[in-house]
């Protein structure tokens, strides 16, 4: 910079700093101001934000009037009874019993929702130091707090919030700084590496946080340094879960884990596929297949079940050869399904549809939601919850704990109000979600080009810098999503799965 740009700068301070001490309207944002002016001054630049947390509360408090002491869902027994042991990682369970020591459920719920509310001001807050205007950043985070399902699994003890958070608190240390230290990369490795623990499909989260490093470097050497503290601090949570898991059950694993198995055998076309005799009974009919890969792979009336493999036969093998059948014989085919479940997130209406599983399940309902066996109401609406103790197993029944809560509770108007909401727009569009996938795309590519430019073409203007920048979060967000929402279409499609999309697209 030359000597009279410098002058200037400098001259410009002073009179800043003559102006904020004799009360000058033109000083320095916030320089002696009485609190109650920095306030307005606040509230005017971010009125939007504002605004749209007022309306988030809103539903969440709604939420929480209508449904005591929150609502439940099938997998919850397997946090809060052990049901299923080794289904998933235990991650949200030790979060759980931390919350009810000193609460019931819908202390739970309250958190969730507070969780809700964190996750737009943190998303916020990034936009703005990455550049983007107040308006827009605010209209960005406003389907994490207006979206109904949203709010829907927030009420719901399951860990799906608790993942969205830590994606939103990981991707945050990274953008936070235009440059990403060593240390940044290690501690958001860290909250990354956790979320695995909270929903298994967080294994994925190191692909696109790599991915955002190594383009963003300024040179190899510093890709390296925080690819590697990245990569390190990942897997150290996991690799902890994983030993403790070894030392209790003897299995070092995060869990059992979901499979494709229903996702293969429904895009399966067993009448022109060549198997063996003792394999043919298990390729379903397409009256089967049209009930989806969850009812294919955990239904007793489905023909994988245990009860429909012939006696002296093993069913893992059977199983098996008849998913390596498929993927060797109609590979198209099942890249043909996850397709049409993916772009099933950019669809204008959500409507049922027999393949994926029931929508009403994250609808506001003006009943109790229950799931027979797993969640019924006894006498007096005391909740009565039944799990097996292996897979097709005899169902065992008790009431909910005491400690867990009291009756469920419907306040049938505040009900009525929310599903109103959310059957008629209360939820992020699909459109709405296209056309972000497609900015999303294109300042991915932008990203990768104005890094290459500033390899050749150093010490540009800020103009271009401040378009890297927004460029480079872009990136990290869009791959994030992509990565998230393709490895949970590769098992099966589910509207809970998507809600990842508010927080990255």
């Amino acid at each position: 910079m030359t000597g009279p740009h410098l002058a200037t700068r400098a001259g410009a301070a002073i009179s800043r700093r003559r102006n904020a001490a004799s009360g000058d309207p033109g000083a320095a944002p916030g320089a002696g101001q009485s609190w109650g002016t920095r306030a307005i001054r606040l509230l005017a630049r971010h009125w939007l934000l504002v605004l749209l947390l007022a309306a988030g509360l809103a539903l969440r408090i709604a939420a929480q009037i209508a449904y005591q002491p929150a609502l439940l869902y099938v997998d919850t027994l397997k946090y809060l009874y052990g049901a299923s042991p080794g289904a998933d990682p235990l991650g949200y369970t030790l979060l759980l019993r931390a919350m009810l020591v000193v609460g019931d459920l819908s202390i739970v719920a309250l958190v969730q929702h507070l969780l809700g509310l964190a996750m737009a001001v943190a998303l916020y807050a990034v936009l703005l130091r990455r550049g983007t205007n107040p308006w827009l950043a605010a209209v960005a985070v406003a389907p994490v707090l207006l979206d109904a399902y949203q709010v829907q699994i927030e009420q719901t003890i399951m860990p799906d919030v608790w993942f969205e958070a830590m994606i939103v608190a990981g991707l945050a240390v990274l953008l936070w700084r235009p440059g990403v230290t060593s240390r940044l990369a290690a501690v958001a490795g860290v909250i990354l590496g956790l979320s695995a623990t909270v929903h298994q499909i967080g294994e994925v989260l190191i692909v696109p946080a790599v991915f955002y490093l190594a383009v963003a470097a300024g040179s190899v050497r510093r890709a390296a340094i925080t690819v590697a503290a990245l990569a390190v601090a990942f897997a150290l949570p996991i690799a902890l879960y994983c030993s403790v898991s070894y030392v209790h059950n003897g299995h070092f694993r995060l869990a059992v884990g979901q499979t494709t198995v229903g996702r293969v055998v429904g895009a399966a076309d067993c009448a022109t596929l060549t198997l063996p005799p003792a394999v043919r009974p298990l390729c379903p009919t397409p009256g089967e297949q049209a009930k989806g890969p969850d009812w294919l792979e955990h239904s007793k009336y489905s023909p994988l079940a245990p009860g429909a493999i012939p006696a002296g036969e093993n069913r893992a093998r059977l199983i098996s050869e008849l998913t390596s059948a498929i993927k060797s014989q109609q590979p198209l085919r099942i890249l043909g399904g996850v397709t049409r479940d993916a772009v099933r997130l950019f669809a204008v209406t959500r409507t049922p549809n027999p393949w994926v599983t029931p929508l009403s399940r994250w609808q506001f309902q003006t009943y109790y939601p229950t799931y027979p066996h797993w969640i019924t109401l006894g006498p007096g609406n005391v909740i009565v919850v039944g799990f097996q103790r292996v897979a097709f197993g005899a169902f065992h029944f008790s009431n909910l704990k005491p400690a867990y809560g009291g009756k469920a509770q419907v306040n049938r108007p505040v009900a009525s109000f929310l599903r109103s909401y959310q059957l008629n727009g209360g939820f992020t569009p699909g459109p709405f979600l296209l056309l972000c996938t497609v900015a999303g795309l294109i300042g991915t590519l932008l990203a990768v080009v104005l890094q290459v430019r500033q390899g050749r073409r150093p010490g540009r203007g800020s103009r271009t810098a401040r378009a890297r920048q927004l460029a480079l979060a872009c990136l990290l967000f869009t791959a994030t999503a992509g990565v998230v929402l393709l490895a949970q279409d590769l098992v099966e499609f589910s509207w809970r799965y998507q809600l990842p999309a508010l927080v990255t697209l």
